[in-house]
């Protein structure tokens, strides 16, 4: 099948400029609707590649993101909120952006160019078999994360990609590749818009699922969280005062002796 760009098509949306602001929201809001619908319509392939980011990290194993620009910016985030999530050391979900950290706040486009650099920046963390390679990329032609996937699969690497266009180079180089179509965006070629979204919602699928395969949330809640602020201590207090049945100033002893819930959840059933 042939390989189209469906992220660069021309908006559906006319005449930006003369519409009002209410007339702008009810596209954007329509437009983020879809990406939300394209999502639905993925759901097993992005199953298909937490089995294996699950089994991978089950077997000591690591996972990483690669992305340029927002693609690169929406990892990061999801790896960096693993640890004060879900009590992850910083070091078993990783994101690399192109350009480094400097490009999280600044705008580095030619950083995405070097096809070599992504292979470069994942060897200095020592990756091997065990861990797993995740390429994100709007358009799917991003050459900094092609080039990674590929170097990986030579290095018998697994690799999964987000990409939202079908048949991409990307999803070439991916063992597990989510194709999650969201078509043109309202302002045409803006993949920060609904591309970003379909991807950060693809992202939290990941990261949610795996961890609670892995056994880091308890009911519905993070009982692994850190706690690194009042509020989280606060949510901490609550979660020992409903699954133990004792009083704040009973939860606020066993946190003050334990440090997390899920530990002095363990130390009172004891």
């Amino acid at each position: 099948m042939k390989f189209e760009k469906i992220t660069e098509k021309a908006s559906h949306h006319q005449a930006l400029e003369t519409q009002t602001v209410e007339q702008l929201l009810s596209g954007i809001h329509q437009e983020d609707q879809n990406a939300v619908k394209a999502v639905g319509e993925v759901l097993p392939q992005i199953e298909r590649l937490i089995e294996k980011v699950v089994e991978q990290l089950q077997n000591g194993g690591r996972l990483f993101y690669i992305g340029a620009g927002t693609s690169g910016r929406l990892g990061v985030l999801d790896a960096s909120e693993c640890r004060p999530t879900f009590g992850t050391p910083p070091e078993k979900v990783i994101g690399l952006i192109a350009g480094g950290d400097y490009a999280l706040r600044n705008s580095i486009e030619n950083a995405e160019d070097d096809n070599q650099q992504a292979w470069k920046d994942l060897q200095t963390h020592q990756i091997g078999s065990a861990d797993i390679i995740v390429g994100i990329a709007a358009s799917g032609t991003t050459p900094y994360v092609v080039g990674g996937l590929e170097k990986c699969q030579e290095n018998g690497i697994p690799t999964g990609c987000i990409t939202c266009n079908p048949n991409a180079p990307l999803a070439q180089v991916s063992d597990f590749p989510i194709e999650v179509v969201v078509g043109p965006e309202f302002l045409t070629g803006s993949s920060r818009m609904k591309a970003g979204t379909a991807q950060k919602l693809i992202l939290n699928m990941i990261t949610t699922a795996t961890m609670i395969r892995l056994g880091r949330v308890k009911g519905n809640k993070m009982v692994d969280m850190k706690l690194s602020n009042n509020k989280l201590v606060g949510r901490a207090e609550r979660m020992l005062m409903d699954e133990l049945q004792v009083s704040l100033q009973e939860a606020q002893a066993l946190l003050e002796e334990h440090k997390n819930v899920r530990g002095a959840i363990n130390a009172y059933k004891k």
